[in-house]
Formats: C-alpha cells, structure tokens, sequence
C-alpha cells in the first residue's frame, strides 16, 4: 500500500488548526487503497498551537508534530516537513484551509496517472482584497519574465510531488528558499489542477507587506540574474544620455549665443544617475548578501522538538 505523506506548516494557528486537522483525517480516511501520513511543522508559534498539535499526535497514530526552537518561516517550515516525511508522494497544504483538502484526492489520481508534480492552480482568490490580488497577478507575471525558469501563474505550495521529485528539492541546500520555483526548475512530468480558493477559516494573514516583498525578492534573486543585466542596461543608458547632453552643450555653445547652463538641468542630472547607480548597487547588494547567508552555512531549521507516529518523543535535535 502506497503512503502519502501531508505537510503542513504552521504559525500561530490556534483557531483554525483543530478543523484543519478534522478535515485532513476525514478526507484521507475517504481515500481508499492509501495510507497517510499527517506532519504538521510549528514554526515557532507563540500561541498555543504546539499544545494542540501534540495533543492530537496522541490521539492519532498516523499524525506527526515538528516542533521549531523559534520562527524561522513557511518555506524552512515546508523544508523540514519534507525532511522527514517518508511517502511515496508529498502533500504540501497550509493551515488556513484556504486550499481545500478535498483536491488531495484529485491530484493523487493525477499522480497515479503518471505525473511526477501536481500543483493547484487558484481559478479565483475569494475573500482576499484588490491590492492582495493586483499584487499577486502582477508579481507571478513578472518572475516569470524574469526567471530563466517557467514558473507555473496563479499558483502557491499547493501542490503534490513524487518522491523522486521530493529527493532531489530535499538535496538542494540553499538557504533563500522559493519551493515553488525550486520544484519548477526540478522538472518531470507536471500538471496542473484548478480549483476555488476560500477566504481564510479564521485567524489573519501570515504574510504583511513586506514578508511578502522579501518573499518576492528570493523568488526573483533566486531564479534570475536579469535584474544585474537590467542595471548595466541602465549603465549604458545614462551613458547615452550624457553623450547626448555633452553634444548638446557643445553645440548651444558654438551655433548660439545662449550658452549658459542652468542649474535645474545639472540638478535633475544628478539626481538622475545617483538614483541610477544607487538602483544598481542594491540590486548587487541583493545578490552579495545572498551569497554571504550561503557561505555562513548555518542550518534551515532548528527543531526543538518532534513527535513521531509511535508517539514517542525524540531528543531536541537539529537539522
């Protein structure tokens, strides 16, 4: 009998996470032929998420608790999900019951047909505001023109791999983690499933502004180094319009009699290549600081604590 394993990640979730556990046990007892497997990652809640989780690896024999030593994010959380998980696939699913459970059982007949990943497609984001929505539509367009790698539109973690697939994502040890981007540039067979995405159950969004504009950022960083070309791009552009405003001048100065500079023209040339170079050095700095979190080495993930399928707990260790 096949085994397939679910991941969820989990952070401050102490309103949502008993119906999601409910849900998840009710829809994988209704999938015959399969065992299951449920590791749910605590990335370091301050609420009492931890405590209901270990309380429900008690009650249930197939339900795993991976316990961080404090917050280190959705994507190490999803990392160590997938660290210990023992499947014949991977379910990757949030909390929030946003992505509904019911779609498992659709991607597994899709795995079972011969597809290594199967990701959820978002056909709508309900509940979810104009700025979430334009946000999200204009940043997966933009990586994708970006990135040297097609990353599938309108899609999130969501998603089901094959072991095979989870073998090779789990061997890839950077540290500025984009799974979704990750698995797309892993290849085999993928398709794609689409379904309605619900407003969140309870609790609030885990993602402000700027976790997700540095999310962005390691999506972009990690899979393009187009953005170092668009700034030698700049480079040569404002070298072009120097040339021309030298040509400019000099000619003012030769064929007319009003030769004098004035101030407002060097002001917004300044101001324009100190914001061009400033842009460019960011832009390096990006990419050097992300070389420098690689070279320290330091581990994804410290787990504080697990609790495995025979409900016996394991000493703290670290991965």
């Amino acid at each position: 009998m096949k085994t397939v394993s679910i991941v969820v990640p989990c952070f401050n979730e102490s309103e949502v996470i008993d119906t999601t556990m409910d849900e998840l046990l009710s829809v994988t007892k209704g999938i015959a032929n399969y065992k299951f497997e449920l590791i749910f990652v605590n990335d370091g809640s301050s609420d009492d998420t931890e405590a209901k989780l270990l309380a429900h690896s008690k009650l249930h024999d197939n339900v795993r608790t991976v316990s961080f030593s404090r917050n280190f994010g959705h994507q190490q959380a999803v990392s160590a999900g997938l660290d210990v998980s023992t499947g014949d696939a991977v379910v990757l699913i949030d909390a929030d019951l946003q992505d509904p459970p019911k779609v498992i059982e659709d991607m597994i007949v899709k795995w079972e047909q011969g597809f290594d990943v199967v990701y959820g497609t978002r056909a709508s984001r309900d509940g979810e505001s104009w700025f979430k929505l334009v946000t999200a539509k204009t940043f997966y367009r933009l990586l994708n023109y970006l990135s040297e790698v097609e990353i599938p539109l309108d899609t999130g973690d969501f998603r089901l791999m094959d072991r095979q697939v989870v073998d090779h994502l789990i061997a890839m040890p950077e540290k500025s983690r984009f799974i979704r981007g990750m698995v797309s540039w892993i290849g085999f067979n993928q398709t794609a499933i689409e379904y309605e995405r619900s407003p969140r159950f309870a609790g609030e969004s885990k993602y402000p502004l700027t976790k997700m504009i540095k999310f962005g950022l390691d999506g972009i960083l990690s899979f393009s180094v187009k953005p170092l070309k668009l700034s030698v791009l700049m480079g040569f552009a404002c070298s072009g319009i120097a040339m021309l405003m030298l040509l400019y001048s000099v000619y003012v100065r030769i064929m007319t009699d009003h030769w004098e500079s004035g101030w407002t023209s060097l002001f917004v040339a300044v101001l324009f290549m100190g914001g061009v170079q400033l842009i460019s050095i960011g832009i390096v700095g990006e990419y050097i600081a992300r070389i420098y979190n690689e070279s320290k080495d330091r581990p994804l993930y410290i787990i504080k604590q697990q609790r495995e399928t025979d409900a016996e707990e394991t000493s703290p260790t670290a991965e």
